[in-house]
């Protein structure tokens, strides 16, 4: 099993709170290509505690929570266009529905709960109407920047715009790695060296990240000393 590469792993983590189809997957195989060790969702205690980094659920609802228990995190939220991110989310929410259902779906309770707390899942009648869903974005979207509102641990960065994971690697305080180490990352030289995400899961693609193969993946649902238990937080 992987082990965390920070000295701590009460410290120093990465939550990627952006919502879903804002880039997790691409920032998350970015991330693994820079050496860490990175949850694509984490339903667990032990899987925070061997991720050097986290992203979608549970951390796009729950990062008031994780910034208590990981005071020296850092957060990084993603932005998209609106008129990208709506009809990508209404797909993704036509597949999922069926398993986020409150009593039935076979998705994990803090995946689904998660989902409840910004999209009002068991609430809404009809979940993937553009209205609803506009406004869900862009109540998530004030809450997280006034939550972070003048801190040095937060950025929030567009991954379609040029440069953005130069951004983000030199925020996490990562060292910039070349073209050559990294062939699969786009290197543009336009105005100095300026790395770009990966474009992953793009599309009617939801299952980019369970393919991607690499050592540094930790399992959502790892098991550890607490066995598969979660954190005894509740949301507000």
């Amino acid at each position: 099993m992987p082990q965390s590469t920070l000295k701590n792993e009460q410290a120093n983590k990465v939550f990627i709170i952006g919502l879903p189809r804002t880039g997790t997957t691409s920032v998350s195989v970015a991330l693994l290509e820079q050496g860490l060790t990175v949850a694509h969702q984490a339903f667990t205690k032990q899987a925070f505690m061997l991720a050097d980094a986290v992203s979608d659920a549970p951390c796009f609802s729950d990062y008031r929570q994780l910034d208590v228990l990981f005071p020296n995190a850092k957060f990084v939220y993603l932005d998209r266009p609106l008129d990208k991110w709506l009809p990508s989310m209404q797909m993704l929410l036509g597949r999922m529905m069926v398993h986020l259902d409150k009593d039935t779906g076979r998705f994990h309770p803090v995946m689904k709960r998660s989902f409840n707390h910004c999209f009002d899942i068991w609430q809404i009648e009809d979940v993937a109407d553009e209205a609803h869903l506009t406004a869900c974005y862009q109540r998530h979207q004030q809450q997280v920047l006034n939550y972070f509102a003048g801190r040095d641990d937060f950025i929030s960065i567009d991954i379609s715009i040029a440069g953005s994971l130069t951004a983000l690697l030199q925020f996490i305080g990562l060292p910039l790695p070349s073209e050559v180490e990294c062939p699969q990352l786009n290197l543009s030289h336009l105005n100095g060296p300026q790395l770009n995400f990966p474009q992953l899961n793009m599309g009617r693609n939801v299952a980019s990240w369970d393919e991607y193969k690499h050592p540094n993946k930790i399992s959502a649902n790892a098991s550890g000393p607490d066995k598969r238990k979660f954190f005894d937080y509740r949301l507000d």
